[in-house]
């Protein structure tokens, strides 16, 4: 993927009031609880119009999991734009010590975003489902690098370790080490279990 061009004054100031609404939007829903917060509440925190909002935003899922398409494109790039000599597993691995899930482990206000996905059912599926299209898109990207050499996956084979990769973001961050456990996760997919 080429580096975006610098972005202009008016994409700078739209992606300032995108990201305060987001920030307002998860300070409200921290404090009052996501059910007990509407789209007019963030409007009137945020100090923008209601229409405004729904400019940038469809709705309070989509406020929530806005980080989704970087995520996405970021994983993606880590196959695709890897450097010269690195294997898809070292890029994959070098993506997973970056995740938020991972870096952020000890960091009380992603602990507490966490929290309320977790806690509220509607978003907890809302991001098992956006997880799942990662490993959709990182199967089918892996599929794509892999065309016509010995080692090509299979679509099961792509899927399985698409989603290998991405759950072992979501249970590195349970361990006291999440770095040393995504470390250990890689080891055992490149060499398998020495039992």
């Amino acid at each position: 993927m080429s580096n975006p061009a610098p972005a202009g004054r008016r994409e700078r100031k739209k992606a300032a009031t995108r990201e305060a609404i987001a920030s307002t939007a998860l300070r409200l829903f921290l404090e009052r609880g996501y059910r007990n917060v509407s789209m007019k509440d963030i409007a009137a925190e945020a100090d923008v119009a209601t229409a405004t909002l729904f400019s940038y935003f469809s709705g309070k899922e989509e406020i929530i999991f806005d980080k989704n398409d970087q995520v996405r494109q970021a994983l993606v790039s880590a196959v695709v734009d890897r450097p010269a000599g690195y294997s898809i597993l070292d890029a994959l691995e070098q993506w997973a010590l970056s995740t938020q899930l991972v870096r952020a482990a000890d960091d009380p206000d992603f602990q507490a975003f966490k929290t309320l996905v977790l806690g509220t059912p509607e978003l907890d599926a809302a991001w098992r489902r956006l997880w799942h299209e990662h490993g959709q898109t990182l199967a089918e990207t892996l599929m794509a690098e892999s065309a016509g050499t010995p080692w090509q996956p299979s679509l099961p084979e792509a899927l399985s370790l698409a989603h290998t990769v991405l759950d072992s973001c979501d249970l590195a961050r349970s361990d006291d080490r999440p770095s040393e456990a995504i470390t250990k996760i890689f080891r055992l997919l490149r060499h398998g279990w020495a039992h």
